[in-house]
């Protein structure tokens, strides 16, 4: 035991032990002594189908508190948990309320299957949407990332297991009510740089290829943007009580969300009720169950400000008398109906936009303490999931359109998903002396089940009628069969587990299991796999254990197999498609074979290697972890090319291999231990992580229609490699760009050719001259910290990207608002004229492909690399003593921003624009060249900048 007495004027000294010594150690200023006092809680992390002490873990886990969640208050778990975690990388995918992000755990495998985690949520998999869980009733995250810890879970734990645990009430326990709330409002990070009314007029002047429309007058600068875009508010309600008996503890919570975008009309509302019991019936049965049920309604998800951005400042919102223009011609081409908040919200019932959906999660469980045999137990766990969504939308005569006589349209579609999952675990613990055994063996079935419909109708007689009874609709009622859809999968299997500990010092973790998949080929349904780890704890070696310095030093290694049935059902029997044609003068449906069938269609498999240290040093106030991984995944479900006398285009086989390899490095601190005073804490982690593709089918080394290429990331791009813009006397203009049009200001791309003995080149570009361009960041991370002082405290949460491919539809090609041509408005760049030749973008008017200039989807790259803070956080504590007079244990004021600030970004710089992506590659594009998995900033939802107060009451 050590103590310390330090004179009260001696600043430096006390300020030197507080920062470097050993948290176990107090410390005092007055002249009676404090007594360290050691700490006895040690950290658990639950590794699937039970929980193991952190020392003791072999596999590569990552964990993350609900405290620490709670520090970001958001809608859903992926936007707390974002750069928090090393190998866990959240790719946004939307900005719309209620919106869900894309997880990777340490890369892509899978070329065409999910490369989304498994999700367990307490104990039962997980076939909802992340969304539906409110982050305030979570206790602990843990992700599982390497084949050796998520074998256990098997062929769905092949892209890594994401284990949520919620909040249970303890044996004992006296009654706690709890209420979490917080409000605010989201501002947008920025506009989208688009031109003004006089930056239109001198391009379209430039250009010299559009003139005004009817309604286009120069001197007129109308700000679309702020007829559009406006303040969305939002706020979080989360009322819970906890407690506990004798022999059981309970949990109950309900929950409401509201948010309100910054795009007009779009709002999203959940209502969550939960519900926990675990109650000891005698001495060896034990029984319960927990609960997760929510609604949610999602009004005008579809409504995009997409065209606003092209809508042509010259042009005012108002007509002569006042009232709001619907309608109008830009450039004499392009006629439109206009889209602003208050015509859109004086739409009433000629526009409807809505999903309904209502999610039901139950897990119930029975264990039983076989007599005889200490530590042998018994649970069967149920879990059964109830999903249902219906969606409706609505668009009244002539709403939105420019013809003011179009058809009235609606349609509706449901969709439902029921899963029921039976799990029978007999799991043994016992120690023996300074040996600790842990056993489990699991028998597992399941079933999903999933159907939808839809149906849409023309004519619909009067706007109230919307979409609730298409059988009104006096126009075309369509069934379309590629709109409905029905199928079922299941999956069966066995698994078994053994866990060694001797003296703390070495471990060793086995695991086997065997599944069987309905969606694959008779004959290759089932497949088992294996995983290994070993652990030593170096620090509780006799040479380190009474060291004071090392608090524990881990080595870890391991080695698994995972599979993933990445397909979907009845894939293996063919597909039928049908068309119409006209056989005679009678128009039928015909059908055709859409895909062959392949009964030998198995498997994909990853084989991982992974080393581990762990390390805590100086009383634990400074713990970290350095991981390095490789993963290779073989027998890919790749489409294979047929020849054109099989009358079919391709078959789905096992013909593709991929690979992951990476480091991770994670490390916190506790800086400054005072909690009387002063506090400081710091975070951060590191991922690095380089993935390509190893082998494609028929022994291919590219397939450029999917931009898969040997040796290059899954997500790889193929296009000319951007060097700038041809100047006057340029000597090899006219050899490389010799078509008519081409001329000085149009852009300048990489010539990979030969060249003649002169220096010229030997030929003109071409297809051989497109590069393909990795697009991963070299690395990516995220840091935080936490100071505080008595009862203030601060916390910062943020996130760093280092390279990597950023891709801007708005400046590229995809998005149609680069085409300098003057034909709608422009994104606004510095471009070329004789009197400006040093820039970035080229001549309007120039040469183009199509309705952009050449090679304009060049311009949509930019490098990736960032520094954000995410979330800022200052809260206050109330003074314990004084609520306790109160009857009140915790009270919490706090108030947060979110997405405050960037640093270190090359396209934040050039466009004043969040660098993280806003949407999927293939979401409201003019033209579709980008893949959906590849996430892109477009003209999606754009960023936010959100303001929050709040308050946390317990009592």
């Amino acid at each position: 035991m050590n103590r310390f007495y330090f004179n009260k004027s001696n600043r430096a000294a006390l300020f030197f032990a507080m920062t470097l010594l050993p948290s176990g150690i107090a410390y005092s200023q007055v002249k009676k002594d404090t007594v360290a006092k050691e700490n006895k809680i040690e950290e658990v992390v639950v590794i699937g189908y039970g929980t193991q002490k952190k020392e003791a873990v072999t596999g590569s886990v990552a964990s993350l508190s609900g405290s620490a969640i709670k520090e970001v208050p958001s809608a859903n778990i992926t936007e707390a948990i974002q750069g928090r975690l090393p190998g866990v990388d959240i790719g946004r995918t939307s900005t719309k309320p209620g919106a869900v992000q894309q997880i990777r755990i340490r890369g892509e495998r899978s070329l065409t299957g999910s490369n989304d985690p498994l999700i367990v949520l307490d104990g039962i998999p997980f076939v909802g949407s992340l969304g539906d869980i409110s982050p305030s009733d979570i206790k602990t995250l843990d992700v599982l990332k390497d084949a050796s810890a998520t074998a256990i879970y098997g062929s769905r734990g092949a892209n890594g297991v994401i284990i949520i645990t919620t909040n249970r009430g303890g044996k004992g326990q006296r009654p706690r009510f709890s209420y979490n709330a917080y409000t605010g409002f989201q501002t947008l990070f920025s506009k989208y740089p688009i031109m003004d009314g006089p930056k239109l007029a001198k391009l379209r002047a430039d250009a010299n290829l559009f003139t005004n429309g009817p309604d286009e007058v120069n001197g007129t600068d109308t700000d679309w943007q702020d007829q559009y875009y406006g303040v969305g508010l939002m706020m979080n309600h989360d009322v819970a009580v906890t407690g506990g008996t004798e022999k059981g503890g309970y949990n109950f919570g309900v929950a409401y969300f509201q948010q309100n975008g910054v795009v007009p009309l779009q709002k999203y509302k959940r209502l969550s009720i939960r519900g926990a019991l675990d109650q000891e019936i005698n001495s060896w049965l034990k029984v319960g169950f927990s609960t997760n049920s929510n609604f949610s309604v999602n009004d005008f998800n579809g409504v995009s400000g997409a065209p606003v951005l092209g809508y042509s400042p010259l042009v005012s919102p108002y007509l002569a008398d006042g009232s709001p223009r619907l309608r109008t011609t830009f450039a004499n081409v392009d006629q439109t109906a206009l889209q602003t908040r208050s015509i859109l919200e004086g739409l009433g019932d000629a526009y409807a936009d809505r999903t309904n959906a209502f999610s039901s999660y139950n897990n119930l469980y029975g264990e039983i303490k076989i007599p005889g045999v200490e530590g042998l137990k018994y649970r069967l766990n149920v879990g059964l999931t109830y999903r249902n969504s219906n969606s409706g939308y609505y668009l009244g005569t002539g709403a939105l359109n420019y013809q003011a006589a179009t058809l009235s349209s609606a349609s509706i579609s449901n969709s439902l998903t029921t899963q029921w999952v039976l799990e029978n675990l007999l799991t043994y613990d016992r120690s023996f002396g300074k040996h600790k055994i842990s056993a489990t063996a699991l028998y597992s079935a399941e079933q999903t089940r999933f159907n939808s419909s839809s149906i849409a109708a023309r004519d619909v007689p009067i706007d109230a009628f919307q979409y609730f009874n298409l059988g009104h609709a006096q126009g075309e009622i369509t069934i379309d069969p590629n709109n409905q859809g029905y199928w079922r999968r299941g999956l069966m299997s066995f698994m078994g587990r053994a866990m060694y500990q001797y003296d703390n010092r070495y471990m060793l973790t086995a695991t086997v299991r065997s599944d069987g998949a309905s969606v694959l080929a008779k004959g290759h349904q089932w497949h088992t796999y294996p995983a290994v780890s070993i652990g030593w704890n170096v620090a509780n070696e006799s040479f380190l254990r009474d060291s004071k310095y090392i608090n524990m030093l881990k080595l870890r290694a391991g080695f698994g197999q995972t599979s993933n049935q990445a397909i979907a059902p009845y894939t293996t029997f063919g597909s039928l498609s049908t068309t119409p044609y006209n056989f005679g003068g009678t128009n039928v449906i015909g059908n055709y074979v859409s895909s062959a069938p392949n009964a030998s269609l198995g498997w994909e498999f990853s084989k991982t290697w992974n080393y581990g240290l762990d390390f805590s040093i100086f009383n634990k106030r400074i713990t970290g972890t350095v991981e390095y991984y490789v993963t290779n995944t073989e027998k890919l479900l790749l489409s294979k090319g047929l020849p054109a006398s099989s009358g079919l285009g391709s078959v789905t086989e096992n013909v593709g291999a991929s690979q992951n390899k990476g480091l991770e490095i994670s490390l916190n601190a506790v800086v400054i231990d005072n909690p009387d005073g002063f506090s400081w804490e710091v975070g951060g982690n590191l991922s690095a992580n380089r993935n390509k593709i190893t082998a494609l089918a028929s022994g291919m080394d590219r397939n450029v229609n999917n931009l898969w290429f040997v040796g290059y990331n899954i997500n790889a791009l193929y296009d000319y490699q951007y060097i700038g813009l041809w100047q006057q006397g340029d000597p090899y203009l006219n050899i490389l760009e010799p078509q008519v049009g081409a001329a000085p200001g149009m852009i300048k791309v990489l010539y990979t050719g030969e060249y003649n003995a002169d220096g010229s080149p030997k030929r003109a570009i071409n297809e051989a001259d497109r590069q393909i361009i990795n697009t991963n960041p070299d690395f990516i991370g995220g840091f935080n910290t936490r100071l505080a002082y008595k009862n203030i405290d601060l916390s910062i949460v943020g996130a760093f990207q280092k390279g990597g491919v950023l891709i801007s539809s708005i400046y590229g090609s995809a998005g149609y608002l680069n085409r300098l041509t003057g034909r709608g408005n422009n994104v606004d760049v510095d471009y070329w004229t004789e009197e400006n030749p040093d820039v970035r973008y080229p001549k309007p008017g120039g040469l183009l492909s199509g309705d952009n200039p050449k090679y304009a989807s060049t311009l949509a790259l930019f490098d990736a690399s960032f520094v954000k803070i995410r979330t800022i956080t200052l809260g206050y504590n109330f003074n314990k003593n004084v609520l306790e007079n109160l009857g009140v244990s915790n009270l919490r004021l706090y108030v947060t921003v979110q997405n405050p600030f960037v640093f270190g970004s090359p396209y934040y710089r050039h466009s004043g624009m969040d660098p993280e992506p806003n949407s999927r590659g293939n979401e409201n594009q003019a033209v579709n060249s980008y893949k959906a998995n590849q996430l892109i900033i477009g003209t999606n939802n754009p960023s936010t900048r959100n303001y929050m107060m709040g308050l946390n009451l317990t009592f």
